[in-house]
């Protein structure tokens, strides 16, 4: 860290948005990195009051990047998902959203050098040893930003960012299905447990009394069914090779 503080560019990626650093910006020992962020992003606090952090998940974000040391990728790439209101900093996963964002991040801070037209980087993703190749529009040597692509969540479009996952199955949890089974029951309830890309728990709404289309402000206030949900997650872990995932932010809950 200089006298200055340390460099920082905040970007969205997808529906997220996140605070993305060079690798040796930040200390080499990871609980004192992770120190550092939960003070950068103002955990643990509902508000984050205190720090750059949204209050939300989907703004508590870290993606940290270097120059790639491997032959066939440009740059290495870590996602660190930085809890809201506890001191827990997670890198049990992979972030889609803020991998979108690591191709323009990278070509800004001169890891990458940008073509005309198009510029394709080659990304390591550290969470989980896998690959990925974003291809972001680039012009006079810098990302474009503008454009008329468009997803849900995002209220205004911008230039559209490819994304090409060569090995997602089995990312953290060894297969496609880790359990062999496409169904399994945990408290009464059918779940489908899948890793492609993420490891997530699916499930019928209407097994919780739901129909599905409440609002997020709806199913937060359902403090009943968060509890059944949180119960079958910490059951799922072990089954999708996770091991225990009281501190951890994956297995997802669809």
């Amino acid at each position: 860290m200089t006298p200055d503080g340390i460099a920082c560019m905040m970007m969205r990626g997808g529906t997220s948005k996140g605070a993305y650093f060079l690798a040796d910006d930040l200390p080499a020992d990871a609980g004192e990195r992770d120190r550092l962020l939960l003070r950068i992003m103002g955990s643990p606090d509902p508000r984050q009051i205190d720090g750059i952090g949204g209050a939300d998940p989907l703004t508590s974000k870290v993606a940290v990047v270097r120059a790639s040391a491997r032959p066939d990728f440009d740059v290495d790439f870590l996602f660190l998902q930085v809890f809201v209101d506890q001191a827990l900093v997670s890198d049990s996963q992979n972030c889609g959203n803020i991998l979108a964002g690591v191709g323009a991040f990278a070509v800004e801070r001169g890891l990458v050098e940008a073509a005309e037209g198009e510029t394709a980087i080659r990304i390591y993703m550290e969470n989980t040893s896998q690959s990925a190749v974003a291809r972001i529009r680039t012009a006079n040597g810098r990302p474009v930003y503008a454009g008329d692509a468009s997803i849900d969540g995002v209220p205004t479009p911008a230039a559209p960012v490819y994304l090409t996952f060569t090995d997602a199955a089995g990312s953290s949890g060894g297969a496609l299905l880790p359990t062999g089974s496409a169904a399994n029951e945990i408290e009464g309830v059918a779940c489908t447990l899948i890793d492609n890309g993420m490891p997530v728990v699916v499930m019928r709404a209407a097994d919780f009394g739901l129909t599905g289309y409440e609002s997020r402000e709806e199913l937060e206030a359902n403090e009943s069914v968060k509890a059944r949900i949180e119960r079958i997650r910490l059951a799922a872990g072990p089954l999708m090779n996770l091991g225990d995932v009281m501190k951890k932010s994956v297995p997802k809950m669809t």
